[in-house]
């Protein structure tokens, strides 16, 4: 399918969008694609040009129950026209909704700090494991991304060279699956993990905390073989450092599965969670044990303004509800299958396709050239063909040519197939 052609008048309205973005916001701010998309309307998997012509969303995971949820909007408009306040004063929505959520997570997980965004609530967590442990040093993968404040943006060595690493940053290796089983992938990768802490005492540096995305979204996607990251888990509380778990990526039931970092039957001791716990809406924030929350409330005052904010917490209610109500965990292992299925189909059938990673409703497809190496460039000339074919996704990886695809959690058998199906008209016309 073809994004219908744009008149003139219609060219000129998107060249002065474009003039007045560039004159009024930073120039920090990248844009997606070399045809700017404009949506404006969500609704479910599909999000809406000007034009009413409807684009399968495949890479929004922020949206995670679908565009525009009516119960989502329904509890927002709701609190938002009875009280919206702080959390210093008592408030019933707060406590209901931390309550849910340490409810869905697994010991020794007992607390909720709520916060506006995943990287607050990165910023938190590492603020609380310094606490905890006397301990500076931070431990990441080589292409992370864990959110933009300055602690945290010292440790996402994927916003760029030009971010320098903090000095008590190490970075390692993302796991490496050489088709071995979990015990060898996992024995590799807390090797790196053990190096790190190794060179952090070689500099007088005590580990705080190793802070992993558990789908390592940023790295490329690897999300299996199951319990491969229990060794690096063992190595960081040897060094009497704590495991944070960032679930903003893996959480709510993207990989099939309530919560990521359960599948690999480890225990984390703090978790950090992020917008897609609000379909969108500013919530966010940090579970930990108690012990670890006490520590810190003993030496800080945390203090959010909006952080569990009643209209945060009666969206993030919502979103639970609906996750619950409507089998979203069970959709996305259930579609997620069949994802990566036809994925699997595609690569099988097109040498220029690799690996297919991930789980449930995240995947990653390496992009290969003639000779079996990265592809970067026939990774993005696919993904600019499939919004041509008005399907969005998106690429990641250290090289890269991993097409991403993390759709909002609602989708469907026939999606996949719209997907595929536009992913294969792609591939045909990009490598004949």
């Amino acid at each position: 399918m073809q994004e219908p052609a744009l008149t003139g008048r219609d060219d000129a309205v998107e060249s002065a969008l474009l003039d007045r973005r560039q004159r009024l916001l930073g120039a920090s701010y990248r844009l997606f694609y070399r045809q700017p998309f404009h949506p404006v309307r969500g609704e479910g998997v599909w999000l809406f040009d000007r034009h009413g012509a409807p684009y399968l969303d495949a890479y929004n995971n922020v949206a995670c129950v679908g565009h525009c949820h009516p119960r989502v909007v329904e509890a927002i408009a709701t609190q938002a026209a009875t009280l919206n306040t702080h959390t210093r004063y008592l408030h019933e929505t707060i406590l209901d909704c931390a309550e849910r959520l340490i409810d869905s997570l697994p010991a020794p997980l007992e607390q909720m700090v709520f916060t506006c965004s995943g990287s607050e609530a990165n910023d938190l967590a590492v603020r609380m494991a310094r606490a905890f442990t006397g301990g500076e040093g931070l431990i990441v993968t080589e292409l992370a991304y864990h959110g933009v404040t300055q602690a945290i943006a010292e440790a996402s060595p994927s916003l760029g060279v030009k971010v320098r690493l903090g000095n008590t940053v190490r970075t390692v290796p993302a796991p490496v699956d050489r088709g071995d089983g979990a015990a060898a992938m996992g024995k590799r990768f807390a090797a790196g993990v053990q190096a790190a802490i190794d060179d952090l005492a070689a500099h007088d540096i005590r580990p705080a905390a190793l802070l992993l995305d558990g789908v390592f979204s940023s790295d490329g996607i690897i999300t299996g073989p199951e319990g491969f990251l229990a060794p690096a888990i063992a190595a960081i509380h040897r060094a009497g450092g704590l495991y944070i778990a960032d679930e903003v990526q893996a959480g709510l039931g993207r990989t099939g599965v309530m919560w990521g970092f359960p599948r690999h039957g480890v225990s984390a001791d703090l978790v950090t969670l992020g917008k897609p716990l609000g379909n969108g809406h500013p919530v966010a924030g940090v579970a930990g044990r108690r012990d670890v929350m006490d520590h810190f409330g003993e030496t800080a005052r945390y203090f959010n303004t909006f952080g569990g904010n009643p209209v945060a917490c009666a969206a993030a209610l919502a979103v639970q509800s609906v996750i619950r109500d409507e089998g979203i965990a069970d959709n996305a292992a259930a579609v997620g299958a069949k994802l990566h299925a036809s994925l699997g189909q595609l690569a099988a059938a097109h040498s220029r396709l690799g690996d297919v990673r991930g789980s449930g409703l995240l995947a990653g497809v390496e992009v290969l050239d003639r000779q079996g190496g990265p592809d970067a460039g026939l990774a993005q000339t696919l993904v600019e063909g499939l919004r041509a074919r008005r399907v969005l996704i998106s690429a990641t990886g250290p090289h890269g040519n991993v097409l991403k695809i993390r759709p909002p959690l609602v989708f469907g058998d026939a999606h996949v197939s719209t997907l595929g199906n536009a992913l294969e008209a792609s591939l045909a016309a990009s490598t004949p």
